[in-house]
């Protein structure tokens, strides 16, 4: 159905700067970006979500939007980003792009005039107050950064809302003209082309309108903007970024009226519970917690993404297994939340791991996101601040600058990683490509049969019993087709019988090994870490 079209889709998440620099200053660009949509066409990916690239000051990567109209110009003019456009609606790679209407940069012209007179129409798009009440450090997006949620401003002469840092404050979605704002953004980014948007930040909509005296309700905003957003382009879709507890998931879906896609924080963060443990019964309880979603909701599965491997939604205790599995010491831990490690580096390199991890990905309920560079195993810069140790440049070839640019290293926006087992030098696409057994060609061969399995998109999930407790199965049923998958998460090997109904052979799609057809209760062998895709046939 073309217009559920994200039932079924490959994403692909990247930052324009960091992806492929076309005029040598150092910064990627869409120039550089639209030259690469060859190698994101050859490699199955059928949508991108492109990280803010908007005017910026760059306080936080992009999230401090100065100009929601305009292209950063060192990544290029409107006119770059028509043309990438083009040629991406060419290849038939939709385009979704981010939506940061939580807050804006300081350096906004709304801002300014805001905090230069308290009479001005714009004073009302944000938050303020001259007596304001005192921070709970759990409000905190940054703790480590910002010890409060409300900054003095002495131009203003009052304290305004920042959920995040001091230099975004918030906006006042309970304005109406802050909500017509939002519409004419989305209507022309609609007009160029996106496929949708990825909201961000929705969650804190709601703990801006507690803070007013007269509230907007958070349902309301979504529906209207879902609404808003299906009026001027029905195939178009909004994605949102919201890491809450299970029992909210039903607010951000609504009946099929609000968000069409939310991310899979909850499950995900269960995952690495019970790839810590080995064992599968996290995973199963996370997913469990999930609710029936509207026929037009999706997930959307990830390991990493561009910010930390958040774990606020876990205990204390099951977030400290995680650290100790994956992020031992505390230079690898950010926000006393997450982990700021790419996975290659976080399982030792381990393939058989990293296979299995991704294996996951793919067939979890719902659709997967691949963060660029994911596809080689890139590593991480724990050198680097904060975030910005996983937003390394993408490494094409063993080139200086792993072909990211022809600039000299030092002119590099973010340096590249060019030492140790993860430089350029070691990972990167070129030789890759030329290596029939690379991570590269194992990711080009589970997309291709990832997309010849829409059960696992559509399908009615079933998690299958099995008695051994690290063995995760599950199955997806739709149109009369049924897949089966089945991951060991133990350093072990086992075997194992899936205890499920099938009158048809299982035939073997993809896997660390292969057999003959397999009918009935027979057992099944799996290799530590080891996986299957089956299909009745």
């Amino acid at each position: 159905m073309q217009s559920l079209w994200y039932k079924n889709a490959i994403v692909y998440s990247l930052d324009v700067e960091t992806f492929m620099d076309s005029n040598g200053d150092g910064i990627g660009d869409f120039a550089g970006l639209t030259q690469q949509l060859d190698y994101l066409s050859g490699l199955g990916i059928t949508c991108l979500w492109l990280h803010p690239f908007y005017p910026s000051p760059k306080r936080d990567d992009g999230y401090d939007v100065m100009d929601y109209y305009n292209v950063d110009p060192c990544l290029g003019t409107l006119g770059d980003f028509v043309e990438f456009m083009h040629e991406a609606k060419e290849r038939g790679i939709r385009v979704l792009i981010d939506l940061v209407i939580n807050h804006t940069s300081i350096h906004h012209p709304w801002f300014q005039a805001a905090r230069s007179n308290q009479h001005s129409t714009y004073r009302d798009y944000y938050v303020w107050s001259d007596d304001p009440p005192p921070t709970d450090p759990a409000e905190l997006v940054f703790p480590d950064v910002e010890d409060s949620i409300w900054e003095y401003d002495e131009q203003a002469g009052a304290y305004y809302l920042h959920h995040f840092y001091k230099e975004q404050p918030d906006l006042n979605i309970s304005n109406p003209a802050v909500r017509d704002e939002i519409r004419k953004i989305v209507h022309f980014w609609l007009q160029l082309g996106v496929s949708g948007f990825r909201v961000d930040a929705v969650p804190y909509f709601v703990k801006n309108v507690d803070v007013l005296a007269k509230q907007y309700e958070l349902e309301s905003f979504l529906e209207d903007l879902r609404q808003y957003v299906c009026s001027r382009n029905a195939e178009a879709i909004l994605l949102a970024e919201a890491n809450v507890e299970s029992e909210s998931f039903p607010l951000y879906f609504g009946d099929g009226d609000r968000m069409h896609m939310l991310f899979s924080f909850f499950a995900n963060q269960k995952k690495f519970l019970a790839l810590a443990r080995q064992n599968v019964a996290p995973l199963i309880d996370g997913l469990n917690q999930l609710p029936n979603i509207p026929q037009s909701g999706q997930w959307l599965n990830f390991v990493r993404h561009h910010d930390e491997l958040t774990l606020d939604q876990l205990s204390d205790a099951e977030r400290n297994e995680i650290f100790q599995a994956f992020a031992p010491e505390e230079h690898m831990q950010i926000y006393g939340r997450g982990i700021r490690r790419r996975l290659p580096p976080m399982v030792n390199g381990d393939r058989r791991y990293i296979e299995l991890i991704y294996s996951l990905l793919f067939t979890l309920p719902g659709i997967p996101l691949i963060r660029y560079g994911e596809e080689i195993g890139m590593g991480d810069d724990l050198s680097l601040p904060d975030r910005d140790s996983v937003r390394t440049p993408m490494q094409w070839t063993d080139a200086p600058n792993g072909g990211f640019s022809t600039a000299p290293s030092g002119r590099l926006s973010k340096p590249v990683i060019a030492e140790g087992e993860y430089g350029y030098q070691h990972v990167n696409v070129a030789a890759q490509q030329r290596d029939s057994e690379s991570l590269l060609n194992w990711f080009d061969r589970a997309i291709r049969i990832r997309k010849q399995c829409p059960e696992f998109g559509w399908g009615r999930w079933v998690i299958i019993d099995i008695d051994e407790p690290s063995v995760f199965a599950h199955s997806c049923q739709w149109n009369g087709k049924m897949v089966v998958a089945v991951h060991n998460l133990s350093n072990q090997p086992c075997t194992v019988t899936l205890k499920f109904s099938c009158d048809r052979p299982l035939v073997d799609l993809f896997g660390d090994c292969q057999y003959e057809p397999w009918q009935g209760a027979s057992a099944l062998a799996l290799e530590a870490y080891g996986y299957r895709w089956l299909r009745a046939a």
